[in-house]
């Protein structure tokens, strides 16, 4: 133990030295490494992180088997660890203390599991690679978990009335589990009702973490795995500056999550921003790094789908923001391919699906991202002598679109899609045909 001291003494007081220079020197290499949030193996790392990262361990193994990870005093420290006279109780303190985990990962760097070090890396970003500084940053987070009681809140009943502002849906384009948040669902007085007294402010705050803790049981601390999170923050219809309890809620709740769910958020999009909305943030992220404020990304009504679909695929995008998914969908499933369709500036371009044989539906889900585009349906019979039949009448459209036709002769659907705009337009579409029962057979 008496070696370990002298190391842990050593390393401190070369940390201030070496973490000014890796700020310095590795800060491109780290952001590089952690540019899309699935880390490498720490055997890949470069140089100078690595080192941080061996510190860090060293570090920590120290402080659990020193039973000083939440601060207790180096002479309880020695006494548990040095002295001969151990009771029952104290060995089995020491025990649990050896078991600390995180997430339901083992924090002790000598059992080796493969996602302690996925952890710490974490630590050691948001601290912009300083030792101590992180490793402050887990001590402050694990004396807070034990006294906010985090391992249990997944089993309590908080606040049911706002189930529907938070919950976890599907993901991104790279795997993120993707966080959603309602804020619009709570009409303003309801806001005020819940923020007004201390308790209701306490009891939203469990809430929240509640849900970051449902997220946090989405990821995996593997190298390669995906171990961040992308927060969809909707601000249609939600109270305006003038509500005094949401201003204080919202900077209560981003400085907990920023201290105690440290490089969680991969991304954090805003959607639905009123113009207030700009002047707020602006000087709420004053003081917050460049990398962090790089994490938020902000769309108007007018921009919605266009910014989510950049990072969620169409097919995993609830259908209010533009996306194919629905609730309790029997027609299509995220395995149906999505095809895309580009159109050019002032152009019109049109999805046609061929029916060589009559008695089946057709039925389609097409998402136009962008305004300013025409969108018409129509049935075009093989038959000269037979009519067209028009489906849906040409009309200004942007959105998501589900529809179906019964074919009763072969033909074809055509949907024609008109841009009268001087940007491209991106179509997201897919078709399914099934065998149907033409409804006066079924009533017979």
């Amino acid at each position: 133990f008496s070696g370990r001291y002298r190391k842990s003494i050593a390393m401190t007081k070369e940390d201030e030295t070496f973490s000014s220079r890796i700020s310095q020197e590795s800060q491109e290499t780290a952001d590089s490494i952690f540019s899309d949030e699935i880390y490498t193996r720490p055997t890949e790392l470069k140089p100078p992180v690595k080192k941080a990262l061996l510190n860090f361990r060293c570090k920590l193994q120290d402080a659990i088997l020193g039973n000083y990870i939440y601060g207790r005093s180096y002479g309880h420290t020695q006494s548990l660890i040095l002295g001969s006279d151990l009771d029952d109780d104290s060995l089995v303190l020491l025990e649990d203390i050896r078991d600390i985990s995180l997430w339901g990962i083992p924090l002790l760097p000598s059992k080796g599991h493969e996602g302690t070090d996925m952890i710490l890396l974490k630590f050691l970003q948001a601290k912009d690679y300083k030792v101590n500084e992180a490793f402050e940053m887990l001590r402050d987070m694990l004396k807070w978990r034990k006294e906010f009681r985090t391992d249990t809140i997944l089993d309590e009943n908080i606040s049911l009335h706002l189930k529907n502002v938070g919950y976890v849906d599907n993901t991104d384009r790279k795997g993120h589990p993707v966080c959603y948040l309602i804020y619009g669902a709570l009409k303003e007085r309801e806001m005020c009702s819940t923020f007004g007294s201390g308790e209701n402010c306490k009891e939203f705050l469990r809430w929240r973490v509640q849900v970051m803790e449902k997220c946090v049981q989405e990821l995996s601390f593997k190298p390669g795995g995906v171990n961040s999170i992308v927060q969809v923050t909707d601000l249609k219809n939600s109270p305006g500056p003038g509500t005094k309890e949401l201003r204080i809620f919202g900077k209560k709740a981003y400085m907990l999550l920023e201290e105690y769910y440290p490089e969680l958020t991969y991304k954090s999009i805003y959607v639905n921003v009123p113009f207030w909305y700009y002047a707020y943030h602006s000087v709420f992220t004053r003081l917050l790094s460049q990398r962090a404020k790089s994490k938020f990304v902000f769309a108007r009504a007018s921009r919605v789908t266009k910014t989510l679909i950049k990072y969620i695929s169409p097919e995993n995008l609830p259908v209010q923001y533009g996306g194919l998914k629905r609730e309790n969908d029997n027609e299509f499933s995220p395995e149906n391919p999505v095809l895309e369709l580009v159109v050019k500036p002032g152009c019109i371009d049109s999805i046609q699906v061929p029916v060589p044989e009559p008695g089946v539906s057709v039925v389609w889900d097409l998402t136009l991202v962008g305004s300013d585009m025409c969108y018409k349906e129509e049935f075009v019979p093989d038959d000269d002598c037979s009519y067209n039949i028009l489906i849906q009448k040409e009309k200004k459209f942007s959105g998501s679109v589900r529809n179906s036709f019964y074919i009763s002769e072969p033909g074809r659907i055509l949907l024609t899609i008109d841009n009268m705009t001087f940007k491209k337009k991106r179509v997201y579409y897919r078709l399914k045909i099934k065998p149907t029962v033409p409804m006066y057979i079924s009533l017979k």
